[in-house]
C-alpha cells in the first residue's frame, strides 16, 4: 500500500455525520481525499413524500438520476486522473450501474456501512445497495454476523470492525473547571426515540424510580409516555462541542442499543468513554469484551438493575471519577477510533498486493 493514497470518498459530508468523521480520519492518516456527497446533490429527490417512497423501495426508482449524477462527477473529476480507492460510505443510493461508473474512476472499491443492511429493521432501504456487494473489492461491516451474510451475497472480501469514536471531534475540550448548567446532570441519554424499541418506556421506568435522566434527541413527543418524560427533555439532537460536553460533564451516560439493528454495541459505546463520560449500557458480550464491568463501565439487563446501579454510583462521586478515567484509557487501548478503522480497512484492501 502506498503511504499516501488518492481516495474518492462518496458519502454524507455534514460535520456531525460519522461518514464525515471517517473521511477526515483518512485525511489525518495522510491520504488525499476528494469527498462528494450524493445526499446533498440529489436532495430534491430526498425530501417530503419522495424520501418515503424511495426509502421503502430501496431507491430503485431514482437510479436514473443517480446514474446521471455519477456521470457528471466522473466528467468533473476526470482531470484528476484515476483514484487509488473509491470509498462508499452507506451506499443505499448507489446501484450496480453507478458502481460500474465508479470502477472506471478508481482501482479499488470499498463499501463501508455501519447499519445492518442484511437485517430487517429498515425494510427495503438497502435493497439497491445489497445488489452491489459483489462489485466491491472490500466490504467493511460492524456486526460479526454481517460477515457471512455479505459473503452469501457474493462479497469478495469482508472485514468486521467495531463502531468508532472520532479522535478529534469527540475529544474533550480544554477544561477550565466550569460546567455549563445545561450539562450538569446526574444521568444523560442522547439519542432519538425509535418506535417499538422501548427506549421511552425504559427511561420512564428510571423516572418512576426517582431518577432524573436528561434527554436530548428527536421524536420523543411521539411517545405515549411523553407527558412523564417532557420535564426531562432538554431539546433535539445535539452535536459538536455540545454533544461532547453533555457526555463528559454528566455523572452517568446511558448507552442504548437498537434491537432492530441487532446491536451489541453502538457508536455511543465508544464516544462516551473517549469524551470522558461514564458508559452505563446494556450488558452484552461485546460490551463486556470492550470494558471491564464495574471498573471501566457499568452494565445492566433491565431498567430495574440500571436504576440500582445509577443510585449506587451517584452516591460515590470518587468512583465515578475513577471509572471515567479508566474507561477513557481502555477505549483508546481498544484501537476503535476512526483512524484505526480507516487504517485497518486500507491495510486489508491492499494486503494481497503487499504479499505479492
Amino acid at each position: 500500500m502506498s503511504p499516501s493514497l488518492r481516495i474518492l470518498y462518496v458519502g454524507d459530508d455534514s460535520p456531525s455525520s460519522t461518514s464525515r468523521h471517517r473521511a477526515d480520519a483518512l485525511r489525518r492518516l495522510g491520504h488525499e481525499v476528494t469527498h462528494i456527497n450524493p445526499y446533498r446533490d440529489l436532495r430534491k429527490h430526498l425530501t417530503g413524500w419522495r424520501i418515503i417512497v424511495h426509502y421503502r423501495t430501496g431507491y430503485m426508482f431514482m437510479q436514473g438520476e443517480v446514474q446521471r449524477w455519477q456521470r457528471m462527477q466522473q466528467a468533473q473529476l476526470a482531470p484528476k486522473g484515476k483514484f487509488d480507492v473509491c470509498w462508499v460510505d452507506g451506499g443505499e443510493l448507489l446501484g450496480r450501474k453507478v458502481m460500474e461508473g465508479f470502477r472506471q474512476m478508481a482501482r479499488k472499491l470499498v463499501l463501508f456501512n455501519h447499519d445492518d443492511p442484511t437485517g430487517h429493521r429498515d425494510g427495503n432501504r438497502f435493497l439497491t445497495m445489497l445488489r452491489t456487494i459483489p462489485s466491491h473489492d472490500l466490504c467493511v461491516v460492524v456486526r460479526p454476523f454481517n460477515v457471512e451474510e455479505y459473503r452469501q451475497r457474493g462479497a469478495r472480501d469482508v472485514l468486521r470492525v467495531f463502531m468508532s469514536y472520532d479522535e478529534v471531534r469527540h475529544a474533550a475540550p480544554t477544561d477550565d473547571g466550569s460546567v455549563p448548567p445545561q450539562f450538569d446532570n446526574d444521568i444523560v441519554f442522547i439519542g432519538r426515540n425509535i418506535p417499538g424499541e422501548g427506549r421511552d418506556l425504559f427511561l420512564h421506568e428510571l423516572v418512576k424510580a426517582g431518577l432524573k435522566p436528561a434527554i436530548w434527541g428527536d421524536n420523543w413527543q411521539a411517545s405515549p409516555v411523553w407527558p412523564a418524560l417532557q420535564p426531562f427533555w432538554k431539546g433535539p439532537s445535539i452535536s459538536g462541542t455540545d454533544y461532547v460536553n453533555a457526555m463528559r460533564h454528566a455523572r452517568i451516560c446511558l448507552g442504548m442499543l437498537s434491537k432492530g439493528n441487532r446491536d451489541e454495541h453502538t457508536t455511543r459505546s465508544m464516544e462516551i468513554p473517549y469524551a470522558g463520560g461514564l458508559l452505563c449500557a446494556e450488558r452484552t458480550n461485546e460490551h463486556m469484551a470492550l470494558y471491564k464491568e464495574g471498573e471501566e463501565a457499568v452494565f445492566w439487563r433491565d431498567a430495574a438493575e440500571c436504576a440500582r446501579v445509577c443510585r449506587e454510583l451517584l452516591a460515590d462521586p470518587q468512583r465515578i471519577a475513577r471509572m471515567k478515567l479508566a474507561g477513557h484509557q481502555r477505549v483508546r487501548a481498544n484501537q476503535v477510533g476512526a483512524e484505526d478503522v480507516g487504517r485497518a480497512a486500507l491495510q486489508r484492501l491492499f494486503a494481497k498486493e503487499g504479499a505479492a
